[in-house]
């Protein structure tokens, strides 16, 4: 999977007419869904279509499987091994270590394992879960976890959840966390505003339930350009300014500050190229 994937697009596994379409979206990843997207009597129809498309899939798919204790997790964890071409699997409800780790087991050489944080049990075992061998990345089931947790919107409220995911992936040296869905589909300034705030906290991708979702989720990680210009401006101070301290913007700057600007660089060159 592409290091700097910023887009994960969910697909049902009952619409296979839909699977080609999604990868065609530019999504950087493309998820094809057998749980809660699939209702109970279309499990086995949606993952035998995924096995199916799988067969001559690229390479930048990921299956979310049913979770452990459901009627289809052992099945689903067959189509598994049976898909040499899969990325890697989307563990939902991941709170207890020991599960996610025996489905770790399941995949092959270069398969990745990203757990779904969308419990409150997952909030308090996010730290256990970014050890666990095979793990890429979190990722943030917002509107799960509302439901498990009580709390009724998924802004501001949730911001502290969402830096748990961002410290604890740190920590565990995971790429960044990737933030839950937007339900706006329609409403590209909402939509925009939430991928803004994602990048603010530090996660490094988004759940997208719709293609029209993926440019909007990739322009919103690129820096803008006056955060470009900034970043430019504080190195080339850096560069020719006199030893001792150097202000930029009537700031000072030191070195947090510059390593700040090399990361926005960087991100900016690492979008250009993607």
């Amino acid at each position: 999977m592409n290091p700097s994937a910023r887009s994960y697009l969910f697909v049902p596994g009952d619409r296979p007419e839909r699977f080609d379409k999604a990868l065609a979206s530019g999504a950087h990843a493309v998820i094809l869904d057998l749980e809660d997207a699939v209702t109970p009597e279309r499990k086995v129809q949606a993952r035998e279509a995924v096995a199916k498309w799988l067969a001559q899939a690229s390479a930048r798919v990921l299956v979310r499987v049913n979770p452990e204790g459901s009627p289809w997790h052992e099945d689903d964890c067959e189509l598994l091994r049976d898909c040499e071409r899969l990325a890697g699997v989307m563990v939902p409800k991941a709170e207890d270590p020991t599960s996610v780790g025996r489905l770790a087991r399941h995949l092959g050489d270069g398969q990745e394992l990203i757990p779904l944080v969308e419990t409150v049990a997952g909030h308090f075992e996010a730290a256990a879960l970014a050890r666990i061998p095979r793990v890429s990345r979190l990722a943030f089931g917002s509107f799960d976890f509302m439901a498990d947790s009580g709390i009724q919107a998924d802004g501001e409220e949730l911001d502290a959840v969402r830096t748990n995911l961002v410290l604890v992936s740190r920590h565990a040296g995971l790429r960044a966390p990737i933030d839950g869905v937007s339900a706006a589909i329609d409403d590209a300034a909402q939509l925009e505003s939430d991928v803004r705030r994602s990048r603010r906290f530090g996660m490094g991708a988004k759940l997208c339930i719709h293609p029209r979702q993926v440019p909007i989720v990739h322009a919103g990680f690129v820096p803008r350009p006056e955060e470009v210009d900034w970043a430019r401006r504080v190195l080339a101070a850096l560069a020719s300014g006199p030893m001792g301290a150097v202000a930029v913007d009537g700031k000072l700057v030191d070195r947090p500050v510059a390593l700040r600007a090399e990361a926005i660089l960087a991100e900016a060159t690492a979008s250009s190229s993607a």
